[in-house]
């Protein structure tokens, strides 16, 4: 069984860092590109960035370049976003997603349930 499972999220003031976690099992870690995305309320799901595992291999939504930055541990199957200089427009829910590295395109087959971000100002 698949299983995404984001934590880290809360309740920051505008400035602050966060650091989110996505712990992976059920499927061979080493072999996925995994995701990042985020939903804030009213708007549509939007890509953060993405990993490949086997290599590090990063790229980002053009927005997040700079103060976002996704990192992976291999023995522990978990990849992370840290979120630098948040801003009250980075509240969201963001989710975690994965998909067999060999797919190409930001089609994934698994997701977790997501962990809430609030930035205040």
């Amino acid at each position: 069984q698949v299983l995404l499972v984001e934590s880290g999220g809360g309740t920051v003031q505008a400035g602050d860092s966060l650091r989110l976690s996505c712990a992976a099992s059920g499927f061979r870690f080493s072999s996925y590109a995994m995701a990042w995305f985020r939903q804030a309320p009213g708007k549509e799901r939007e890509f953060v960035g993405q990993i490949i595992t086997n290599g590090g291999g990063t790229i980002y939504a053009d927005s997040m370049k700079g103060r976002f930055r996704i990192t992976r541990d291999m023995p522990k199957n978990t990849i992370y976003l840290q979120m630098n200089t948040l801003k009250p427009e980075d509240t969201a829910v963001y989710y975690c997603a994965g998909r067999p590295s060999w797919k190409s395109g930001r089609q994934y087959d698994y997701w977790g349930q997501g962990t809430q971000v609030t930035v205040a100002s």
